[in-house]
Protein backbone atom coordinates (compact mmCIF):
# COMPACT_ATOMS: atom_id res chain seq x y z
CA UNK A 1 0.00 0.00 0.00
CA UNK A 2 1.40 3.39 -0.73
CA UNK A 3 -0.21 6.68 -0.43
CA UNK A 4 -0.20 9.92 -1.99
CA UNK A 5 2.05 12.15 0.33
CA UNK A 6 -0.94 15.11 0.36
CA UNK A 7 -3.92 11.94 0.75
CA UNK A 8 -1.94 10.54 3.62
CA UNK A 9 -3.02 11.89 7.35
CA UNK A 10 -1.43 13.38 9.91
CA UNK A 11 -0.86 10.87 13.36
CA UNK A 12 -3.15 13.73 14.87
CA UNK A 13 -5.83 13.54 12.68
CA UNK A 14 -7.50 9.73 12.91
CA UNK A 15 -9.92 9.37 15.27
CA UNK A 16 -12.51 7.18 16.23
CA UNK A 17 -14.19 8.03 12.60
CA UNK A 18 -11.47 6.00 10.96
CA UNK A 19 -11.94 3.09 12.94
CA UNK A 20 -11.46 -0.01 10.21
CA UNK A 21 -9.77 1.90 7.75
CA UNK A 22 -6.27 0.69 6.45
CA UNK A 23 -4.04 4.08 6.37
CA UNK A 24 -0.57 4.81 5.57
CA UNK A 25 1.29 7.26 8.00
CA UNK A 26 4.57 8.19 8.42
CA UNK A 27 6.87 10.36 11.17
CA UNK A 28 9.53 10.42 13.80
CA UNK A 29 9.51 7.59 16.74
CA UNK A 30 9.04 9.46 19.89
CA UNK A 31 9.33 6.40 22.51
CA UNK A 32 9.07 2.55 22.03
CA UNK A 33 7.56 0.16 25.07
CA UNK A 34 8.06 -3.48 24.89
CA UNK A 35 5.28 -5.58 27.13
CA UNK A 36 6.46 -8.69 26.55
CA UNK A 37 5.02 -10.50 23.19
CA UNK A 38 3.60 -6.97 22.30
CA UNK A 39 5.41 -3.32 21.32
CA UNK A 40 3.83 0.17 21.49
CA UNK A 41 5.25 2.97 19.85
CA UNK A 42 4.49 6.51 19.81
CA UNK A 43 4.63 8.12 16.39
CA UNK A 44 5.29 11.53 16.25
CA UNK A 45 4.87 14.22 13.42
CA UNK A 46 3.84 18.07 13.13
CA UNK A 47 0.42 17.69 14.08
CA UNK A 48 1.31 15.20 17.15
CA UNK A 49 1.36 11.73 18.43
CA UNK A 50 -0.53 8.41 17.30
CA UNK A 51 -0.32 5.31 19.01
CA UNK A 52 1.25 2.06 17.19
CA UNK A 53 0.64 -1.12 18.18
CA UNK A 54 2.85 -4.22 16.84
CA UNK A 55 1.52 -7.27 17.57
CA UNK A 56 2.01 -11.12 17.00
CA UNK A 57 4.25 -11.66 13.91
CA UNK A 58 4.96 -7.82 13.86
CA UNK A 59 6.83 -7.87 17.23
CA UNK A 60 10.23 -8.16 16.22
CA UNK A 61 10.23 -5.59 13.53
CA UNK A 62 8.52 -2.77 16.22
CA UNK A 63 11.51 -3.98 18.71
CA UNK A 64 14.02 -2.97 16.33
CA UNK A 65 13.04 0.83 16.40
CA UNK A 66 14.57 3.21 18.20
CA UNK A 67 13.81 7.20 19.28
CA UNK A 68 13.67 9.21 16.46
CA UNK A 69 13.92 6.34 13.57
CA UNK A 70 11.62 7.75 10.38
CA UNK A 71 9.34 5.13 9.37
CA UNK A 72 6.43 4.63 7.48
CA UNK A 73 3.63 1.99 8.58
CA UNK A 74 0.66 0.61 7.05
CA UNK A 75 -2.35 -0.30 9.46
CA UNK A 76 -5.39 -0.55 10.82
CA UNK A 77 -7.12 1.89 13.14
CA UNK A 78 -9.09 0.36 16.13
CA UNK A 79 -10.40 1.93 18.92
CA UNK A 80 -8.17 1.83 22.00
CA UNK A 81 -9.14 -1.17 24.60
CA UNK A 82 -11.76 -0.04 27.52
CA UNK A 83 -9.95 2.41 29.68
CA UNK A 84 -7.09 2.86 27.80
CA UNK A 85 -8.09 6.35 25.48
CA UNK A 86 -5.77 8.87 26.58
CA UNK A 87 -8.21 12.23 26.33
CA UNK A 88 -4.87 14.44 26.50
CA UNK A 89 -4.45 13.40 22.68
CA UNK A 90 -6.37 14.41 19.84
CA UNK A 91 -5.82 10.93 18.53
CA UNK A 92 -6.14 9.20 22.05
CA UNK A 93 -9.01 7.51 21.45
CA UNK A 94 -7.43 4.82 18.85
CA UNK A 95 -4.14 3.53 17.89
CA UNK A 96 -3.38 1.78 14.48
CA UNK A 97 -2.24 -2.25 14.42
CA UNK A 98 0.66 -2.56 12.35
CA UNK A 99 1.06 -4.27 8.96
CA UNK A 100 3.60 -3.43 7.25
CA UNK A 101 6.85 -1.30 8.36
CA UNK A 102 9.55 0.37 6.63
CA UNK A 103 12.34 2.12 8.95
CA UNK A 104 13.07 4.93 6.09
CA UNK A 105 16.21 6.31 7.79
CA UNK A 106 17.89 4.87 11.23
CA UNK A 107 18.38 7.84 13.84
CA UNK A 108 21.33 8.22 16.48
CA UNK A 109 20.71 8.59 19.77
CA UNK A 110 19.94 12.42 19.68
CA UNK A 111 22.31 15.28 21.94
CA UNK A 112 18.90 15.80 24.24
CA UNK A 113 15.63 13.66 24.42
CA UNK A 114 13.19 15.44 22.22
CA UNK A 115 10.36 16.07 24.54
CA UNK A 116 9.14 19.24 25.62
CA UNK A 117 10.32 19.18 29.20
CA UNK A 118 13.97 19.13 28.54
CA UNK A 119 16.50 19.89 30.70
CA UNK A 120 19.16 20.42 27.47
CA UNK A 121 20.70 24.01 27.51
CA UNK A 122 19.18 26.80 25.36
CA UNK A 123 22.95 26.98 23.79
CA UNK A 124 22.47 22.79 23.18
CA UNK A 125 19.59 23.38 21.61
CA UNK A 126 20.22 25.92 19.46
CA UNK A 127 23.22 24.27 18.24
CA UNK A 128 20.76 21.36 17.35
CA UNK A 129 17.88 23.63 16.47
CA UNK A 130 16.63 21.12 14.28
CA UNK A 131 16.07 18.66 17.11
CA UNK A 132 14.54 21.40 19.00
CA UNK A 133 11.78 22.12 17.02
CA UNK A 134 10.81 18.94 16.84
CA UNK A 135 9.61 19.19 20.16
CA UNK A 136 5.79 19.76 20.42
CA UNK A 137 5.78 23.26 21.78
CA UNK A 138 8.21 24.41 19.17
CA UNK A 139 6.69 23.03 16.49
CA UNK A 140 3.28 24.73 17.72
CA UNK A 141 4.76 27.55 17.76
CA UNK A 142 6.24 27.86 14.23
CA UNK A 143 2.36 26.93 13.09
CA UNK A 144 1.25 29.75 15.07
CA UNK A 145 3.37 32.28 13.36
CA UNK A 146 2.28 30.75 10.07
CA UNK A 147 -1.47 31.35 11.13
CA UNK A 148 -0.85 34.66 12.47
CA UNK A 149 0.79 35.71 9.09
CA UNK A 150 -2.12 34.09 7.08
CA UNK A 151 -4.31 35.62 9.33
CA UNK A 152 -2.55 39.07 8.93
CA UNK A 153 -2.68 38.75 4.97
CA UNK A 154 -6.06 38.50 4.73
CA UNK A 155 -6.95 41.04 6.74
CA UNK A 156 -4.98 43.83 5.15
CA UNK A 157 -6.47 41.91 1.79
CA UNK A 158 -9.68 42.59 3.12
CA UNK A 159 -8.68 46.66 3.44
CA UNK A 160 -7.65 46.92 0.02
CA UNK A 161 -3.56 47.44 1.22
CA UNK A 162 -1.55 45.94 -1.43
CA UNK A 163 1.57 43.85 -0.35
CA UNK A 164 4.62 45.28 -1.36
CA UNK A 165 8.34 43.72 -1.75
CA UNK A 166 10.94 46.51 -0.98
CA UNK A 167 14.73 46.12 -1.33
CA UNK A 168 16.68 44.18 1.27
CA UNK A 169 20.24 45.96 -0.40
CA UNK A 170 19.93 49.13 0.15
CA UNK A 171 22.03 52.79 0.68
CA UNK A 172 22.62 53.44 4.42
CA UNK A 173 21.13 55.90 6.16
CA UNK A 174 22.34 56.15 9.87
CA UNK A 175 19.65 56.77 11.93
CA UNK A 176 19.10 54.85 15.37
CA UNK A 177 20.60 51.70 15.30
CA UNK A 178 23.85 50.82 13.38
CA UNK A 179 23.48 49.28 9.99
CA UNK A 180 24.59 46.00 8.56
CA UNK A 181 27.08 46.69 5.50
CA UNK A 182 27.27 44.18 2.34
CA UNK A 183 30.77 45.43 0.16
CA UNK A 184 30.28 45.24 -3.22
CA UNK A 185 32.30 43.85 -6.17
CA UNK A 186 31.49 45.54 -8.96
CA UNK A 187 32.00 49.13 -7.09
CA UNK A 188 35.11 48.70 -5.19
CA UNK A 189 34.93 50.68 -1.46
CA UNK A 190 30.94 51.21 -1.60
CA UNK A 191 28.76 49.41 0.26
CA UNK A 192 25.01 48.25 0.52
CA UNK A 193 23.16 48.65 3.79
CA UNK A 194 20.96 45.77 5.04
CA UNK A 195 17.43 48.32 5.40
CA UNK A 196 16.51 48.83 9.41
CA UNK A 197 12.96 49.01 7.91
CA UNK A 198 11.66 49.79 4.62
CA UNK A 199 10.79 53.05 6.22
CA UNK A 200 11.92 55.17 3.22
CA UNK A 201 10.49 52.80 0.85
CA UNK A 202 7.00 53.01 2.17
CA UNK A 203 6.92 56.21 1.66
CA UNK A 204 8.04 56.69 -1.66
CA UNK A 205 5.12 54.44 -2.67
CA UNK A 206 2.89 56.49 -0.88
CA UNK A 207 4.04 59.07 -3.21
CA UNK A 208 3.51 56.55 -6.50
CA UNK A 209 -0.25 56.89 -5.38
CA UNK A 210 -0.26 53.08 -4.12
CA UNK A 211 -2.68 54.25 -1.47
CA UNK A 212 -2.37 51.27 1.46
CA UNK A 213 1.13 49.17 1.66
CA UNK A 214 1.56 46.81 3.53
CA UNK A 215 4.45 43.82 3.97
CA UNK A 216 5.42 41.34 6.33
CA UNK A 217 9.35 42.85 5.78
CA UNK A 218 12.85 41.48 7.28
CA UNK A 219 14.86 44.08 8.69
CA UNK A 220 18.13 43.99 10.06
CA UNK A 221 19.66 46.13 13.17
CA UNK A 222 22.81 46.08 14.29
CA UNK A 223 22.62 46.28 17.78
CA UNK A 224 23.08 45.22 21.52
CA UNK A 225 20.84 42.07 22.18
CA UNK A 226 17.94 41.46 24.49
CA UNK A 227 15.28 38.69 24.90
CA UNK A 228 13.09 40.50 22.48
CA UNK A 229 16.19 41.66 20.41
CA UNK A 230 17.62 40.14 17.14
CA UNK A 231 19.81 41.72 14.41
CA UNK A 232 17.56 40.20 11.94
CA UNK A 233 13.59 40.02 12.64
CA UNK A 234 9.94 40.48 11.14
CA UNK A 235 7.72 43.19 10.61
CA UNK A 236 4.01 43.82 10.04
CA UNK A 237 4.83 46.49 8.40
CA UNK A 238 1.98 49.51 7.07
CA UNK A 239 1.67 52.53 5.12
CA UNK A 240 -1.23 54.40 3.98
CA UNK A 241 -2.33 58.17 2.37
CA UNK A 242 -5.05 60.52 3.63
CA UNK A 243 -5.01 58.50 7.05
CA UNK A 244 -5.28 60.42 10.36
CA UNK A 245 -4.36 58.76 13.93
CA UNK A 246 -7.41 57.72 14.40
CA UNK A 247 -7.54 55.78 11.29
CA UNK A 248 -4.48 54.05 12.11
CA UNK A 249 -5.89 53.09 15.95
CA UNK A 250 -8.64 51.44 14.26
CA UNK A 251 -6.65 49.93 11.47
CA UNK A 252 -4.87 48.22 14.53
CA UNK A 253 -7.21 47.14 16.54
CA UNK A 254 -9.01 45.70 14.02
CA UNK A 255 -6.06 43.24 13.09
CA UNK A 256 -5.50 42.24 16.89
CA UNK A 257 -9.03 41.74 16.95
CA UNK A 258 -8.09 38.94 14.13
CA UNK A 259 -5.48 37.25 15.53
CA UNK A 260 -4.84 37.50 18.99
CA UNK A 261 -8.57 35.00 19.33
CA UNK A 262 -6.06 32.60 17.95
CA UNK A 263 -4.45 31.61 20.94
CA UNK A 264 -8.16 32.52 23.30
CA UNK A 265 -7.07 36.18 23.75
CA UNK A 266 -9.94 38.95 22.98
CA UNK A 267 -8.72 42.14 23.06
CA UNK A 268 -10.96 45.55 23.58
CA UNK A 269 -12.51 46.77 20.62
CA UNK A 270 -10.63 49.69 21.48
CA UNK A 271 -7.86 50.19 23.45
CA UNK A 272 -7.24 52.90 26.15
CA UNK A 273 -4.78 55.53 25.41
CA UNK A 274 -2.10 57.70 27.56
CA UNK A 275 0.24 60.61 26.64
CA UNK A 276 3.91 59.72 27.17
CA UNK A 277 4.06 62.36 29.33
CA UNK A 278 0.82 60.33 31.54
CA UNK A 279 2.89 56.68 31.34
CA UNK A 280 6.34 58.24 32.34
CA UNK A 281 4.44 60.17 35.43
CA UNK A 282 2.42 57.18 36.66
CA UNK A 283 4.74 54.26 35.02
CA UNK A 284 8.58 55.50 34.59
CA UNK A 285 7.99 53.74 31.40
CA UNK A 286 6.60 54.21 27.64
CA UNK A 287 5.63 50.82 27.46
CA UNK A 288 3.97 50.61 30.84
CA UNK A 289 2.26 47.16 32.00
CA UNK A 290 -0.76 48.24 33.31
CA UNK A 291 -2.20 45.01 34.90
CA UNK A 292 -0.57 45.75 38.21
CA UNK A 293 -0.69 49.02 40.55
CA UNK A 294 2.51 49.98 42.08
CA UNK A 295 1.75 53.45 40.12
CA UNK A 296 4.51 55.78 40.62
CA UNK A 297 3.94 59.31 43.05
CA UNK A 298 5.27 62.53 42.72
CA UNK A 299 7.03 63.39 46.04
CA UNK A 300 9.61 66.83 45.30
CA UNK A 301 7.53 69.39 46.84
CA UNK A 302 7.79 67.55 50.02
CA UNK A 303 11.78 67.45 49.53
CA UNK A 304 11.96 70.98 49.83
CA UNK A 305 12.95 72.52 52.87
CA UNK A 306 12.39 68.95 54.23
CA UNK A 307 16.10 68.77 56.42
CA UNK A 308 17.32 65.48 54.57
CA UNK A 309 20.20 67.23 52.08
CA UNK A 310 19.95 63.97 49.62
CA UNK A 311 16.09 64.19 48.94
CA UNK A 312 16.69 68.44 49.21
CA UNK A 313 19.43 68.23 46.50
CA UNK A 314 17.90 65.97 44.13
CA UNK A 315 14.73 68.12 44.25
CA UNK A 316 16.52 71.16 43.51
CA UNK A 317 18.49 69.51 40.83
CA UNK A 318 15.49 66.85 38.98
CA UNK A 319 12.60 64.95 40.39
CA UNK A 320 11.90 63.03 43.60
CA UNK A 321 9.13 60.52 42.95
CA UNK A 322 8.33 56.66 44.91
CA UNK A 323 5.77 54.00 44.66
CA UNK A 324 4.14 52.07 47.69
CA UNK A 325 4.74 48.50 47.97
CA UNK A 326 1.52 46.88 49.72
CA UNK A 327 2.69 44.58 52.44
CA UNK A 328 6.32 45.93 51.97
CA UNK A 329 7.28 47.08 55.29
CA UNK A 330 8.00 43.02 56.22
CA UNK A 331 10.82 42.99 53.84
CA UNK A 332 14.36 42.79 55.60
CA UNK A 333 17.34 44.95 55.29
CA UNK A 334 18.81 43.02 53.13
CA UNK A 335 16.37 42.80 50.80
CA UNK A 336 15.90 46.53 50.93
CA UNK A 337 19.72 46.76 49.99
CA UNK A 338 19.04 44.30 47.05
CA UNK A 339 16.20 46.80 45.62
CA UNK A 340 18.75 49.18 45.96
CA UNK A 341 21.56 47.71 44.01
CA UNK A 342 19.03 46.52 41.49
CA UNK A 343 18.43 50.47 40.64
CA UNK A 344 21.91 50.88 40.29
CA UNK A 345 22.11 50.28 36.50
CA UNK A 346 20.07 52.49 35.69
CA UNK A 347 21.92 55.35 36.85
CA UNK A 348 20.17 55.91 40.46
CA UNK A 349 22.16 55.97 43.54
CA UNK A 350 20.05 53.59 45.27
CA UNK A 351 16.23 53.52 46.83
CA UNK A 352 15.61 55.91 50.11
CA UNK A 353 12.48 53.49 52.17
CA UNK A 354 9.79 54.68 54.40
CA UNK A 355 7.98 51.73 56.06
CA UNK A 356 5.07 52.21 58.03
CA UNK A 357 4.82 49.90 60.74
CA UNK A 358 2.27 49.21 64.04
CA UNK A 359 4.64 50.99 66.15
CA UNK A 360 5.06 53.86 64.34
CA UNK A 361 7.25 54.48 61.37
CA UNK A 362 11.12 53.72 60.31
CA UNK A 363 13.43 54.98 57.41
CA UNK A 364 17.41 55.72 57.21
CA UNK A 365 16.01 59.44 56.76
CA UNK A 366 14.05 59.27 60.33
CA UNK A 367 16.82 60.66 62.18
CA UNK A 368 16.71 64.25 59.74
CA UNK A 369 13.10 63.66 58.90
CA UNK A 370 11.86 63.19 62.17
CA UNK A 371 8.71 60.76 62.88
CA UNK A 372 5.82 63.63 61.79
CA UNK A 373 9.11 64.32 58.88
CA UNK A 374 8.41 60.59 57.15
CA UNK A 375 4.58 60.30 58.16
CA UNK A 376 4.14 62.93 55.57
CA UNK A 377 5.67 61.53 53.17
CA UNK A 378 4.21 58.04 54.16
CA UNK A 379 0.61 60.00 53.82
CA UNK A 380 1.52 61.80 50.43
CA UNK A 381 2.02 58.50 48.78
CA UNK A 382 -1.24 57.19 50.48
CA UNK A 383 1.12 54.16 51.99
CA UNK A 384 -0.91 52.10 55.01
CA UNK A 385 0.24 50.31 57.98
CA UNK A 386 2.49 47.31 56.71
CA UNK A 387 3.34 48.96 53.18
CA UNK A 388 6.68 50.44 52.07
CA UNK A 389 7.47 53.43 50.08
CA UNK A 390 10.60 53.17 47.89
CA UNK A 391 11.95 56.30 46.52
CA UNK A 392 14.56 57.58 43.98
CA UNK A 393 15.92 60.97 43.03
CA UNK A 394 18.28 62.49 40.67
CA UNK A 395 17.42 63.35 37.04
CA UNK A 396 14.18 62.43 35.73
CA UNK A 397 15.29 60.13 33.20
CA UNK A 398 17.30 58.48 35.82
CA UNK A 399 14.19 58.39 37.84
CA UNK A 400 12.08 57.69 35.37
CA UNK A 401 14.26 54.49 34.33
CA UNK A 402 14.89 53.40 37.90
CA UNK A 403 11.22 53.32 39.30
CA UNK A 404 9.89 52.12 36.02
CA UNK A 405 12.00 48.73 36.21
CA UNK A 406 11.33 48.56 39.87
CA UNK A 407 8.05 48.48 40.07
CA UNK A 408 7.91 45.43 37.49
CA UNK A 409 10.80 43.46 39.15
CA UNK A 410 8.44 43.57 42.21
CA UNK A 411 5.47 42.94 40.45
CA UNK A 412 7.44 39.76 39.27
CA UNK A 413 8.81 38.70 42.01
CA UNK A 414 5.69 39.21 44.17
CA UNK A 415 3.62 37.53 42.10
CA UNK A 416 1.26 40.88 41.68
CA UNK A 417 1.05 40.42 37.46
CA UNK A 418 -2.56 38.36 36.61
CA UNK A 419 -1.94 35.44 34.45
CA UNK A 420 -5.07 35.54 32.77
CA UNK A 421 -5.46 39.28 32.23
CA UNK A 422 -3.80 41.39 29.03
CA UNK A 423 -3.72 44.81 28.57
CA UNK A 424 -3.66 46.36 25.45
CA UNK A 425 -3.00 50.20 25.21
CA UNK A 426 -1.88 53.12 22.98
CA UNK A 427 0.54 55.41 24.34
CA UNK A 428 0.63 58.58 22.27
CA UNK A 429 2.11 62.39 22.12
CA UNK A 430 5.50 61.63 22.21
CA UNK A 431 8.42 64.42 22.05
CA UNK A 432 9.67 65.21 18.50
CA UNK A 433 13.17 65.00 19.58
CA UNK A 434 15.47 63.83 22.35
CA UNK A 435 18.83 65.95 23.20
CA UNK A 436 22.00 63.69 23.12
CA UNK A 437 24.07 65.23 25.72
CA UNK A 438 27.10 64.18 24.50
CA UNK A 439 26.96 65.43 20.80
CA UNK A 440 25.05 68.62 22.03
CA UNK A 441 22.69 68.31 19.31
CA UNK A 442 18.96 66.73 18.91
CA UNK A 443 18.07 63.54 17.59
CA UNK A 444 14.63 62.25 16.41
CA UNK A 445 12.62 59.99 18.74
CA UNK A 446 11.13 58.02 15.94
CA UNK A 447 12.76 59.34 12.62
CA UNK A 448 13.51 62.94 10.80
CA UNK A 449 10.21 62.23 8.83
CA UNK A 450 7.87 62.06 11.90
CA UNK A 451 5.57 64.75 11.31
CA UNK A 452 4.83 67.27 14.79
CA UNK A 453 1.52 68.05 16.04
CA UNK A 454 -0.28 71.04 14.54
CA UNK A 455 0.20 73.01 17.10
CA UNK A 456 3.82 72.50 17.89
CA UNK A 457 5.22 72.82 14.68
CA UNK A 458 6.16 76.69 15.93
CA UNK A 459 7.99 75.34 18.16
CA UNK A 460 10.81 73.70 15.88
CA UNK A 461 12.71 77.06 15.82
CA UNK A 462 11.99 78.33 19.35
CA UNK A 463 12.00 75.36 21.42
CA UNK A 464 12.28 72.03 19.72
CA UNK A 465 13.01 70.01 22.53
CA UNK A 466 9.23 70.69 23.33
CA UNK A 467 7.67 69.82 20.93
CA UNK A 468 5.36 67.00 19.92
CA UNK A 469 5.26 63.98 17.42
CA UNK A 470 1.92 62.50 15.74
CA UNK A 471 3.53 59.37 16.90
CA UNK A 472 2.33 56.52 19.01
CA UNK A 473 3.03 52.81 20.36
CA UNK A 474 0.65 50.06 20.31
CA UNK A 475 1.89 48.52 23.88
CA UNK A 476 0.60 44.80 25.27
CA UNK A 477 1.56 43.62 28.96
CA UNK A 478 4.54 46.18 28.93
CA UNK A 479 5.92 44.99 25.46
CA UNK A 480 5.86 47.78 22.57
CA UNK A 481 4.19 45.78 19.73
CA UNK A 482 5.07 48.47 17.68
CA UNK A 483 5.29 52.00 16.58
CA UNK A 484 4.51 54.64 13.67
CA UNK A 485 3.40 58.25 13.18
CA UNK A 486 2.16 60.48 10.77
CA UNK A 487 4.63 61.43 8.29
CA UNK A 488 6.08 65.07 7.31
CA UNK A 489 4.99 65.45 3.81
CA UNK A 490 5.18 69.42 3.35
CA UNK A 491 8.52 70.34 2.13
CA UNK A 492 9.01 73.43 4.32
CA UNK A 493 8.05 71.72 7.29
CA UNK A 494 10.39 68.80 6.74
CA UNK A 495 13.51 71.47 6.10
CA UNK A 496 12.78 72.88 9.48
CA UNK A 497 12.67 69.48 11.13
CA UNK A 498 15.94 68.94 9.72
CA UNK A 499 17.41 72.02 10.72
CA UNK A 500 16.49 71.52 14.16
CA UNK A 501 18.37 68.02 13.87
CA UNK A 502 21.24 69.97 12.73
CA UNK A 503 21.07 69.35 9.17
CA UNK A 504 22.36 71.19 6.51
CA UNK A 505 21.15 71.13 2.93
CA UNK A 506 24.12 69.35 1.40
CA UNK A 507 23.64 66.46 4.51
CA UNK A 508 20.26 66.48 3.92
CA UNK A 509 20.56 65.71 -0.03
CA UNK A 510 23.36 62.85 0.37
CA UNK A 511 21.41 61.31 2.82
CA UNK A 512 17.19 61.28 1.66
CA UNK A 513 18.15 63.35 -1.83
CA UNK A 514 16.40 60.31 -3.42
CA UNK A 515 13.11 60.85 -1.27
CA UNK A 516 13.31 64.53 -1.19
CA UNK A 517 13.57 64.55 -5.14
CA UNK A 518 10.18 62.64 -5.03
CA UNK A 519 8.12 65.04 -2.73
CA UNK A 520 8.95 67.56 -4.94
CA UNK A 521 6.12 66.05 -7.81
CA UNK A 522 3.24 65.64 -5.61
CA UNK A 523 3.17 63.61 -1.79
CA UNK A 524 -0.01 63.10 -0.24
CA UNK A 525 -0.71 63.05 3.77
CA UNK A 526 0.13 59.75 4.81
CA UNK A 527 1.51 57.00 7.52
CA UNK A 528 1.72 53.97 9.09
CA UNK A 529 2.89 51.59 11.43
CA UNK A 530 5.52 48.95 12.20
CA UNK A 531 4.34 46.07 14.24
CA UNK A 532 6.90 43.32 15.67
CA UNK A 533 5.78 40.09 14.65
CA UNK A 534 7.88 37.96 17.03
CA UNK A 535 7.07 40.02 19.71
CA UNK A 536 3.11 39.58 19.08
CA UNK A 537 4.02 35.96 18.72
CA UNK A 538 6.30 35.49 21.54
CA UNK A 539 3.54 37.44 24.08
CA UNK A 540 0.73 35.49 22.17
CA UNK A 541 2.88 31.67 22.90
CA UNK A 542 3.33 32.66 26.34
CA UNK A 543 7.07 32.85 25.79
CA UNK A 544 9.36 34.73 27.64
CA UNK A 545 12.01 35.15 24.67
CA UNK A 546 11.41 35.72 20.94
CA UNK A 547 14.29 33.00 20.05
CA UNK A 548 11.52 30.68 20.57
CA UNK A 549 9.05 31.86 18.12
CA UNK A 550 11.52 32.30 14.90
CA UNK A 551 13.24 29.10 14.05
CA UNK A 552 16.91 29.95 13.32
CA UNK A 553 17.24 33.13 15.79
CA UNK A 554 20.90 34.20 16.96
CA UNK A 555 21.92 34.27 20.32
CA UNK A 556 22.70 37.09 22.41
CA UNK A 557 26.19 37.53 21.26
CA UNK A 558 24.63 37.47 17.73
CA UNK A 559 25.78 34.14 16.19
CA UNK A 560 24.53 31.49 15.32
CA UNK A 561 25.53 28.34 17.08
CA UNK A 562 24.38 25.76 14.58
CA UNK A 563 26.00 27.22 11.42
CA UNK A 564 28.51 28.90 13.28
CA UNK A 565 28.22 32.31 11.66
CA UNK A 566 29.33 34.65 11.33
CA UNK A 567 32.46 33.20 9.94
CA UNK A 568 35.81 34.00 8.04
CA UNK A 569 35.81 34.18 4.46
CA UNK A 570 38.28 33.37 2.24
CA UNK A 571 40.97 35.19 0.69
CA UNK A 572 40.20 35.10 -2.45
CA UNK A 573 36.38 36.54 -1.98
CA UNK A 574 38.59 39.31 0.43
CA UNK A 575 40.40 40.20 -2.72
CA UNK A 576 37.49 40.24 -5.11
CA UNK A 577 35.41 42.48 -2.66
CA UNK A 578 38.69 44.58 -2.29
CA UNK A 579 38.78 44.48 1.81
CA UNK A 580 41.68 43.24 4.16
CA UNK A 581 40.78 42.34 8.03
CA UNK A 582 43.26 43.99 11.01
CA UNK A 583 43.69 41.72 13.97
Amino acid sequence: MTTSAWERPWCASLDLARVGERVEVVGWVRRRRDLGGLVFVDLRDRSGLLQLVFEEAMVAEGERLSAEDVVRVSGTVRERAEGQANPKLASGAIEVKVEELNVLTAAETPPFVVEDRVNASEELRLTHRYLDLRRPEMTANLVLRHQVVAATRRYFDDMDFVEVETPILTRSTPEGARDFLVPSRIHKSSFYALPQSPQLFKQLLQVAGLGRYMQISRCFRDEDLRADRQPEFTQVDVEASFVTEEDIYTLVEGLFARIFPLVGIEPPATFPRLSYDEAMERFGSDRPDTRFGLELEELGPLCEGCGFRVLEEAAADGRVKGLVFPGGASLSRKQLDGLSEFVKPYGAAGVLWFKRIADGVASPAKKALGDDGVLRFLDAAGAEEGDVLLVVGGPESTVFAALGALRTHLAREHGLIPEDRHDFLWVTDFPLLEWDSGEERFHAMHHPFTAPTEDDTKLLESDPGAARARAYDVVMDGVELGGGSIRIHNPEVQRRMFAALGINKAEAEARFGFLLEAFRYGVPPHGGIALGLDRMLMLMAGRDSIRDVIAFPKTTSATCLMTRAPSEVDAHQMEELGLTTRS
